[in-house]
């Protein structure tokens, strides 16, 4: 039975955005198109049609978590009388923690993404251009390169950390990542100088 053009096209919008909870959860070699498909209530035989192969779908759901992921960060910074802090709230909390499937793609994709194609890592690279952008937004007595040192700072600070309580079995140790991190990226936002000079130990010696 022939699909039509508006069903094709929703069948592929289910592919992807299935495919960007699955590989979030599983890993981009961890589950074959048969699962990938199964996830979004399709059958293996239409894949092709829809992609030019795997790493095709792989680079496009990458970049669908990937806006996804900043849009959630505009959404909670939007509704905040206090933007940043709401965002530190989220990302660095024990339940980003545990939503594998639903947090932020650079934790749950970040080393399997750097082994990847060319076309996965530009889906991630604007992702994380576009994070840092609203970084340097939610930072507004900061601008030029110090804001940009500081947003690359605090997302390698926030990303590491939610890394690193996902790895831990004991509960306290997890948490206390994920509350040190938030202190310090606290810090780095509302310090003066470049990140680089305030983590310095010979800055102003």
């Amino acid at each position: 039975m022939r699909v039509s053009r508006a069903q094709a096209e929703a069948n592929r919008e289910a592919v992807i955005n299935a495919a960007s909870r699955l590989f979030r959860e599983r890993g981009f070699d961890g589950i074959g198109l048969k699962d990938l498909m199964k996830g979004a209530g399709l059958t293996q035989g239409g894949f092709y049609k829809q992609f030019e192969s795997k790493d095709d779908l792989a680079a496009q759901a990458s970049r669908r978590a990937m806006e996804n992921a900043t849009r959630r960060w505009s959404a909670v910074a939007a509704a905040s009388p206090d933007p940043l802090e709401a965002v530190i709230e989220l990302y660095l909390s024990v339940g980003h923690r545990q939503e594998k499937s639903d947090g932020c793609p650079l934790v749950a994709l970040g080393a399997d993404a750097a082994r990847q194609s060319e076309e996965v890592r530009a889906s991630f690279q604007d992702g994380i251009q576009a994070h840092l952008e609203i970084l340097d937004e939610l930072m507004p007595a900061a601008k030029g390169p110090d804001a940009r040192d500081k947003a690359t700072a605090m997302l390698s600070l926030m990303v590491g950390a939610v890394t690193i309580s996902r790895i831990l079995n004991d509960e306290e140790m997890s948490a206390r990542f994920l509350e040190v991190a938030a202190d310090e990226v606290r810090r780095i936002a509302a310090s003066t100088g470049k990140a680089r000079d305030s983590c310095d130990p010979l800055a102003g010696s």
